[in-house]
């Protein structure tokens, strides 16, 4: 689990309804017609920008930003400089049974292709679309959000207008004056915390997640077609120790 965005998206919550308490009550800032409008129009808005299968996803591509699937770069390196070695030593056949106990389905898929003698550059190829594919649904699943945070910003300016429309309407009833103004301003508060809190660092944490992502199998690319071409151990190693930062990079043979 990522605790920095739970400890983040808690702490905000944290300190905006301590804020209200300490003020004039929580009670003051709910107000169901300005929620309806904010949060029932921005999702239905997002119903109409994507399709159904991908709003099925929503809570799943939340949980990714929360719960992100890692890789331990350290350990891949390692496990990629091994199976070089033993393929050096015993013929690339002799990875087979790693192969088919990988749990990394890029690596898996390529390490068979390797195995059963694919042309390096069909390998490569077909590894690359997968890559970009896969970046390009994470993108779109990340841009739910990023849509999210503009939609609920809009629906919330709808929403003042709607208020002041009715405050206006009633300028002779001081009675309706209040509860127009409510909605006409917590609408703006409403559209604001969707995107300010939700819509935009989730979206933009799902953009890291999906460069760490791409990161991870440009390494397992080149993994593999320094398998193939029965590159040593040490000069695999040193190509994907430029993948990380400088205070990353240890060598197993140092």
């Amino acid at each position: 689990m990522d605790l920095g965005t739970v400890i983040g998206i808690v702490l905000i919550m944290a300190l905006l309804l301590g804020a209200m308490v300490m003020g004039v009550g929580i009670g003051a800032y709910i107000d169901i017609p300005s929620m309806l409008i904010v949060i029932g129009g921005s999702i239905g808005a997002l119903m109409v920008s994507f399709k159904p299968s991908q709003m099925k996803q929503f809570v799943k591509i939340f949980l990714k930003a929360i719960k992100p699937g890692e890789e331990d770069t350290g350990e891949l390196i390692k496990k990629l400089v091994d199976f070089t070695a033993k393929a050096r030593k015993d013929g690339i056949l002799a990875l087979e049974s790693e192969a088919n106990n990988e749990e990394n389905e890029f690596l898996k898929k390529g390490l068979s292709m390797a195995i059963d003698g694919g042309e390096p550059d069909t390998i490569r190829e077909l590894l690359e679309i997968e890559m970009e594919q896969t970046s390009t649904r994470h993108k779109v699943n990340g841009s739910i959000f990023s849509q999210w945070a503009g939609l609920a910003g809009a629906m919330g300016m709808i929403g003042t207008l709607i208020g002041l429309v009715a405050m206006l309407l009633n300028m002779a009833d001081p009675s309706a004056i209040g509860p127009s103004m409510a909605v006409a301003l917590l609408t703006t508060m409403y559209g604001a915390m969707i995107g300010n809190i939700f819509g935009t660092p989730i979206a933009n944490i799902l953009a890291v997640r999906n460069d760490e992502e791409t990161m991870v199998k440009e390494m397992i690319l080149e993994g593999i077609m320094s398998i193939q071409s029965g590159d040593s151990p040490r000069v695999l190693e040193a190509k994907l120790l430029v993948y990380l930062a400088p205070t990353d990079r240890v060598s197993q043979f140092d």
